[in-house]
């Protein structure tokens, strides 16, 4: 299936969707793959806040604005090489975790299902960027980025008890 169609079924059916993601194999590069496309698009959902704080809104009192080129290379160096490295490390440690409370999968199943989670939630995170961008803050975009909060962990939670079973 596609990966739209599968971001779609994974709100409805994360553990089926993850069955069927680790049905296909074990595949690195499909990992990788989930976890760089998740990543710039957290990055673009980023544009909105760093153009509304380069034109100075959202400042403490006499602080400067910087430049928007400047804070667009730092975010998307920070989304498309720190990141991925620090979710990777995510990904095995929850997988020892869950190896501690039973858990019968393996590194991979663990990634994968951080990954998927990641990758499924970002279109939500893509319109807490734009409220955060156009609305600023306040109770709109704390809605907004609580219900991606609860939504990823309750994804990821149930991917990884996919991932974790052993199936």
């Amino acid at each position: 299936m596609p990966v739209t169609s599968d971001i779609v079924r994974t709100w409805r059916a994360p553990r089926a969707v993850m069955r069927d993601l680790l049905a296909q194999g074990r595949r690195e590069d499909r990992a990788i793959a989930f976890l760089m496309i998740a990543c710039f698009l957290i990055f673009l959902s980023q544009l909105p806040v760093l153009s509304r704080r380069a034109a100075g809104f959202d400042l403490p009192p006499g602080t400067e604005p910087r430049d928007l080129t400047e804070m667009m290379v730092y975010a998307l160096f920070a989304w498309l090489m720190i990141w991925p490295l620090f979710l990777y490390m995510i990904g095995g440690l929850t997988h020892l975790v869950a190896r501690m409370f039973g858990g019968q999968g393996d590194m991979y199943g663990a990634r994968i299902a951080l990954f998927w989670s990641l990758l499924a939630t970002t279109p939500l995170l893509l319109l807490y960027g734009l409220t955060a961008g156009f609305i600023g803050p306040g109770l709109q975009r704390d809605i907004v980025g609580a219900i991606w909060v609860l939504a990823f962990l309750v994804i990821w939670f149930q991917s990884l008890r996919e991932a974790e079973s052993g199936a």
